[in-house]
């Protein structure tokens, strides 16, 4: 009994000098951080949300990374619309406007292109798996034929304006919404100058000609002739406009012929 009386006297003397040195530790401490410099302000400052850019003047391409079939709606048993094929008829990779996406009801997706074939227009839904990786642009070729100029915008604004010659009467360049899906140098001919876009534009009555058809976009050797009613469908710039615009015209770009 008397060592438990001797230890509890001994732990009651002891407590209270631990509490005032723990709490002469804490005001130490706490004098300390008061004697701190304020923290410097952050690097990275995050202010309210803001909202995005509706991206009103973009355009967005691919390119067929498999072969496969374009379908009337997004769904594997719809009608067949065409055949899409890696390579445009001039060897390059073949690229398409793409519209929207969907998912199908087999939960796949599907994406609805812009297609390369008559009647021209023609639109089709095809699987995200046989496209490859969205490319964009903000770009848009106005081709009017009645005025005879070509007109480049980015944006809203305008980059290029030239004059054109188109198709005939008996060969009339087609109008609508189209891809330049395409730029070629280095032909042995000069009829065609020194730059070439190919486009997903197909002429109507010459369908039998290699290829099918399709409408290029590219220089002359007759510059006398533009502007003009002079091609068999074919949009024609004098070379020293076409070198200005392959400058300046990204393939992929939205291309509109009224």
């Amino acid at each position: 009994m008397i060592i438990v009386l001797a230890a509890s006297a001994l732990i009651g003397l002891l407590r209270p000098g631990l509490g005032a040195s723990h709490h002469a530790h804490r005001t130490r401490a706490a004098a300390s951080l008061l004697a701190l410099p304020a923290s410097p302000p952050p690097a990275l400052k995050i202010g309210p949300p803001a909202q995005l850019s509706s991206g009103r003047y973009l355009s967005r391409w691919t390119i067929v990374r498999r072969p496969t079939v374009a379908l009337a709606e997004p769904r594997p048993n719809a009608t067949v619309v065409a055949a899409l094929a890696t390579r445009a008829p001039e060897g390059t990779p073949n690229a398409l406007t793409v519209l929207r996406a969907k998912t199908g009801e087999d939960g796949a997706l599907w994406i609805e292109v812009r297609l390369p074939v008559l009647p021209n227009g023609s639109v089709g839904w095809v699987r995200r798996r046989s496209l490859g990786a969205y490319q964009t642009v903000d770009t848009r070729l106005i081709v009017d034929r009645e005025a005879l100029r070509a007109t480049l915008y980015r944006n809203s604004r305008v980059i290029f304006t030239a004059p054109v010659a188109v198709g005939t009467a008996s060969w009339p360049t087609p109008s609508g919404e189209f891809t330049i899906r395409s730029e070629l140098t280095r032909y042995a001919s000069p009829f065609y100058g020194p730059v070439a876009f190919g486009t997903t534009a197909r002429s109507a009555v010459l369908t039998d000609w290699p290829d099918g058809g399709f409408v290029g976009i590219h220089g002359t050797n007759e510059p006398q002739l533009v502007p003009g009613h002079a091609s068999h469908g074919c949009i024609r710039l004098r070379n020293s406009d076409i070198l200005r615009l392959a400058e300046l015209l990204p393939v992929g770009t939205p291309l509109t012929i009224r």
